[in-house]
């Protein structure tokens, strides 16, 4: 099985990019960037959510990831909305991290107690 806290992650942080894709579209109504502000700050976090995904397969990955959480609130000061979407995707976030090593954990705990079972000789 694959690393569940990556895919965990990785699925918050497409998730997300998707979302913001759209919320560059809200933003160009309900803030008073101009068209190409709007679209160029969501759609640029977006790109960098995907890359985010890209690159969690070291730890710095992981922590970029979490950097970048925070940037979901700055765009609150232009569109308010964004405070609810910056929390949901912050909460889903730590849960991918929590919940990803939990899950890791037991899977190495779970291995490490087959082989402590398996006799020497047996396939």
């Amino acid at each position: 099985m694959r690393n569940p806290m990556r895919m965990m992650a990785a699925t918050t942080l497409i998730s997300e990019a998707l979302v913001l894709f759209f919320a560059g579209l809200v933003a160009m109504q309900l803030s008073s960037l101009s068209t190409g502000q709007a679209l160029g700050i969501t759609w640029s976090l977006a790109v960098v959510c995907f890359l985010a995904a890209g690159m969690l397969r070291g730890r710095a990955g992981y922590v970029f990831g979490s950097v970048l959480q925070l940037s979901l609130f700055a765009i609150a000061f232009w569109v308010p909305a964004m405070i609810f979407v910056g929390v949901l995707f912050g909460a889903l976030w730590i849960a991918s991290l929590v919940i990803g090593s939990r899950i890791e954990r037991e899977m190495a705990e779970r291995a490490a107690s087959s082989e402590v079972e398996r006799p020497a000789g047996s396939l």
